[in-house]
């Protein structure tokens, strides 16, 4: 905590100084440009926070119809994607690519299905649910039984059990809508 500003908040981000800060949030209207909020936090304040209090905000106070959106992909959370998804918002939102452990499979290389709540992995096994956790992350695991004579056990594990775990937010179908919007049909989307 600052000494002489105790208001403003430690950051540390990549790219950035390290030190006592505030972070200044900014929203701009697409069609003209025009900043239609500001909003300051400390420096330690993910810039996700505040942002659907500032949109509930702008709402509220200009009767702003917002039919869309575009962030950066800082914003790309699984609460941030729940409530633009109940809003139908047409969201466009960056993402970073997640680098996993080298050499194992991608998330993405699992298929979920929703009809059986369970994961279907790259050999056609499947890993069903088992607990969520306090975050809100649905936990589905394989069994080991099976896995250990996989020829792919190497690609998918390095778990000494044999087992594969796979985490999913209960919200997770909010930020697959949010990250299709950009490869699919919009229209479609957001009836």
């Amino acid at each position: 905590m600052s000494k002489t500003d105790p208001e403003s908040g430690y950051m540390v981000r990549e790219g950035k100084p390290e030190g006592f800060y505030y972070s200044d949030h900014r929203t701009v209207d697409m069609k003209y440009n025009i900043i239609t909020d500001v909003h300051v936090t400390a420096g330690n304040v993910h810039d996700s926070l505040p942002y659907v209090e500032r949109l509930n905000r702008q709402v509220k106070r200009f009767g702003f119809k917002v039919e869309a959106v575009a962030l950066d992909s800082g914003y790309l959370t699984n609460p941030i994607c729940k409530k633009l998804h109940d809003r139908r918002i047409f969201s466009v939102i960056a993402h970073r690519r997640f680098h996993p452990t080298q050499g194992l499979f991608h998330k993405w290389e699992f298929k979920y299905h929703v009809g059986t709540d369970s994961y279907v992995c790259p050999n056609n096994q499947q890993l069903t649910y088992k607990t969520t956790n306090r975050e809100g992350y649905r936990h589905y695991t394989s069994n080991p039984e099976v896995c250990k004579t996989c020829p792919f056990l190497s690609k998918c594990t390095r778990s000494k059990n044999h087992k594969k775990i796979i985490a999913r937010h209960v919200w997770e179908d909010s930020k697959e809508w949010v990250l299709r919007i950009s490869l699919e049909n919009p229209a479609r989307l957001i009836q």
